[in-house]
């Protein structure tokens, strides 16, 4: 196992910067997620640490040594991508095995280590069987393998589950957090999914154009985005967003979007007549029977089972909340709907940057 650091990273290609500058600190058996809408230079990223892709300028190490110059065989990283690319000719044992049948390894170790491998990936049974015998779950776990067999000190995934279905993705993402805390190797793992992302992440890391917005746990990420940007993109359904302006009015100061008066979260650092970006997430948007908090027209009701989510708009501003109760409503309907007042998020309109960030 090993630690990755990277220092002022960049990448451009004919003269056109594409990661601008990146500093990033991957602790040793660390479990980081590469978070960002396409194009975010996420993937680029991830091919610069396997050695793939160039870099222009900057540094990575992996644990003591800085890898630059170093071919990817060097660096001793298995990287899986979201394309199995197993040999269709050979079995699941001759795939998981092929890295070490090249070094001439000997077969009693060949046979213990992909036999190992197998076993913690559930894949014994099927050692005998070629890759078109078996189900996309089952060719991404050889994948899997053919990486672990080769005892690497830093794993790389590739958006690996972009090629499953639905359940199988749900299957394997909690095969691979779990198979991360049985080896304990330091993992990079790449994705736009956000769930993906705050299921199985240590840390995430979330990028856009080739900066990153954000570094964190999942959950402090979740609950304490930094700019607009993570607020919008993490979240499903996504942060509610009303664009208004701090008025002095009151103890605490609201906010007034038209006619609503939202109130403030406490030690907001904000001014009177300040342009700001007023969030509050669905599962924080509750409804209120004492006529009390923001008027809405129901529009659309998803029941999802778990969960209930309301659609209503209030003037031209669509707003979701997220019921775990049971609640009877139909579109056309009025709803009165309450933000919690601790559970606010405000943004400034201009910069977009938070701004209650000294509130716990």
């Amino acid at each position: 196992m090993a630690s990755v650091t990277i220092n002022n990273i960049k990448k451009d290609y004919g003269g056109v910067e594409v990661i601008h500058g990146l500093d990033l600190s991957i602790e040793d058996g660390q479990f980081v997620v590469l978070l960002g809408p396409s194009g975010c230079g996420k993937s680029t990223l991830l091919r610069m640490i396997a050695g793939l892709e160039p870099i222009t300028s900057g540094r990575i190490a992996i644990g003591d040594h800085v890898v630059n110059t170093l071919h990817p065989k060097d660096r001793n990283i298995a990287m899986v991508f979201q394309n199995y690319a197993l040999y269709a000719h050979m079995t699941v044992f001759d795939n998981m095995a092929f890295s070490m049948q090249l070094k001439k390894r000997p077969k009693e170790e060949i046979k213990q280590k992909v036999g190992w491998a197998a076993s913690v990936l559930n894949l014994t049974p099927y050692l005998e069987r070629y890759p078109r015998q078996l189900s996309g779950g089952q060719r991404q776990r050889v994948a899997m393998g053919r990486a672990i067999v080769r005892d690497p000190t830093v794993f790389l995934f590739d958006e690996p589950l972009s090629n499953l279905d639905a359940k199988l993705r749900v299957q394997m993402r909690t095969e691979i957090k779990e198979l991360h805390q049985r080896l304990k190797t330091t993992t990079v793992y790449v994705t736009h999914d956000q769930i993906e992302a705050m299921t199985m992440a240590d840390v995430i890391v979330i990028m856009r154009d080739g900066y990153i917005e954000q570094i964190g746990r999942p959950l402090d990420v979740y609950d304490r985005p930094e700019n607009l940007f993570v607020a919008s993109f993490i979240g499903s359904p996504a942060m509610n967003m009303f664009h208004g302006e701090v008025a002095d009015e009151g103890d605490a100061g609201v906010v007034r979007i038209g006619d609503l008066a939202l109130p403030l979260p406490p030690k907001a650092a904000v001014r009177p007549g300040q342009k700001v970006v007023y969030g509050v997430r669905p599962e924080h948007l509750r409804p209120v029977t004492d006529g009390s908090g923001i008027r809405a027209t129901v529009t659309v009701v998803e029941p999802t089972g778990p969960e209930i989510h309301i659609f209503a708009s209030v003037g031209n501003i669509v707003v979701c909340s997220v019921l775990h109760n049971r609640m009877e409503l139909s579109p056309g309907a009025t709803i009165h709907l309450e933000p919690a007042p601790d559970r606010i998020h405000l943004f400034d309109q201009g910069s977009g940057e938070r701004l209650d960030k000294g509130r716990n």
